[in-house]
């Protein structure tokens, strides 16, 4: 017998002990069940009895952020089509029920529904995951567009560079990521102008979802003295890119030389206080600080894992390359999911449909969570698409317990979806598909329409 054969016949009985010890039913449960939604059931106001409670409610909104038609009226026609089948009695196919039912939906429910999944996944990965044994935080910043509402407006202005009438409001996310798994840990909201809409407020907002021992990685925007110093207090380190000016000055020759462009330093504590920081907070922070700081890879980094004989230059430049996976994980939240362009027309509701995705992407993880576990394969190796088309597949097959002994062959199939290995890839950041030929509009929607009442639609482009 060969080795390839061997190996594989020892990879099908590695995976076969698998299924037997995984608990794969209570997990999947989370997804077609009450189980997730009574972990949050202390959170609910009183209500009475009405024809969407709120943990119904919970599940076809995630249903409706899920689904590639969006709106209320898709979701309650299925729910309705649900009823009819299942000979029970009728229910309108009018939406003015679930979205009142959906905007009394409390916000902290679904913000905990979505920590609690992340909890979840996070303890279900095994330290072999992590980065020599240390879990590994991913945090980045992103925009949102809401739909152009009056309110939206009032709480999410558009970009001051935009002319009235012609720009979308938009919502600010920083958002706190396992690197192992994918799963969002937490986030904070703001609008983008304005005092405290900057990226550096909102991850102090979520600051202790870190626990000690963990990493964080970040980009350039986020490697400030404070935030050194507040994950050292935390027990963490950190790794992120050295800030412009702080890059441009950057003098190998100065600290304490621990190889060819590999230095420790010793920082000074800024002599001005920030705006954000109190008298009493500022007078706390020590006066020095100790980092090091290296190029690899073409960028200046900078880092509190100081000791060059546990961490060498080259682990730290392969860790840091990592940090790209936040920009994969938001673009599946936004583009794969569709969270991109929002649809609720008030601010409040805005949020919590935010949440909704964040919940929603959180259960895919935990899904392709259980399916890395049962083909012993880490769950960046699989395919988030993948997992959102399977997951489509067995809903619209009516599986709501009707499978459950398939439940294991189920994942096994999300795990056959290996991603590429596609490092280095480089692509020009340009549309080959050239868009329709229609002008852009240049002023206020009832300014343009006037227009067209007085003088008619302008002629064809050729």
């Amino acid at each position: 017998m060969n080795v390839n054969r061997q190996a594989s016949i020892a990879h099908q009985q590695s995976i076969r002990r698998r299924i037997g010890q995984s608990n794969v039913f209570s997990f999947f449960n989370l997804l077609t069940g009450p189980a997730l939604l009574e972990q949050v059931e202390a959170l609910l106001p009183a209500h009475r009895e009405r024809r969407f409670p709120p943990t119904e409610t919970t599940s076809m909104f995630l249903a409706q952020v899920l689904s590639t038609d969006r709106s209320c009226r898709m979701i309650v026609d299925a729910v309705a089509t649900q009823r009819l089948l299942a000979n029970l009695p009728l229910c309108s196919t009018r939406t003015g029920a679930y979205c009142r039912a959906r905007a009394r939906l409390p916000t902290t429910m679904l913000t905990k529904l979505s920590g609690y999944v992340g909890q979840v996944i996070t303890q279900r990965a095994p330290v072999a995951w992590h980065w020599r044994g240390r879990p590994v935080r991913l945090v980045d910043g992103t925009i949102v567009s809401l739909p152009d509402t009056p309110a939206n407006q009032a709480a999410y202005p558009q970009p001051g560079s935009q002319r009235p009438g012609l720009g979308f409001p938009q919502c600010r996310m920083v958002g706190i990521v396992c690197l192992a798994s994918g799963a969002v840990l937490n986030a904070a909201t703001s609008p983008c102008r304005g005092k405290g809409s900057d990226e550096q407020t909102l991850l102090r907002a979520i600051f202790d979802t870190l626990q000690a021992n963990d990493i964080l990685l970040a980009d350039a925007f986020y490697g400030t003295y404070f935030l050194l110093c507040a994950l050292r207090a935390r027990g963490c380190d950190g790794l992120f890119a050295q800030q412009g000016a702080r890059s441009r000055s950057s003098d190998f020759r100065r600290g304490q030389r621990l190889g060819a462009r590999d230095h420790v330093l010793e920082l000074q504590k800024p002599k001005k206080k920030p705006d954000w920081m109190t008298a009493e907070q500022y007078a706390q922070a020590p006066a020095t600080l100790r980092v090091r700081e290296l190029r690899a890879g073409g960028k200046l980094l900078v880092t509190t894992l100081l000791c060059p004989k546990q961490t060498a230059k080259a682990d730290l430049k392969t860790l840091y390359e990592q940090r790209w996976n936040i920009e994969l994980d938001l673009r599946n939240i936004k583009t794969t999911l569709g969270m991109d362009r929002l649809s609720c027309k008030t601010p409040d509701m805005a949020v919590k449909e935010i949440w909704a995705y964040l919940l929603a992407y959180n259960l895919l993880r935990l899904l392709m969570t259980e399916a890395a576990l049962l083909v012993n394969r880490a769950p960046r190796t699989l395919s988030f698409k993948h997992t959102v088309q399977m997951w489509s597949a067995w809903r619209s097959c009516g599986s709501d317990g009707e499978h459950d002994d398939k439940l294991n062959d189920y994942l096994l199939l999300i795990g056959q979806q290996e991603v590429g290995n596609r490092s280095g890839r480089i692509e020009p950041r340009a549309l080959k598909r050239r868009p329709k030929t229609y002008p852009l509009l240049t002023h206020a929607r009832p300014l343009a329409r006037a227009k067209v009442l007085r003088h008619g639609h302008p002629k064809k482009l050729k």
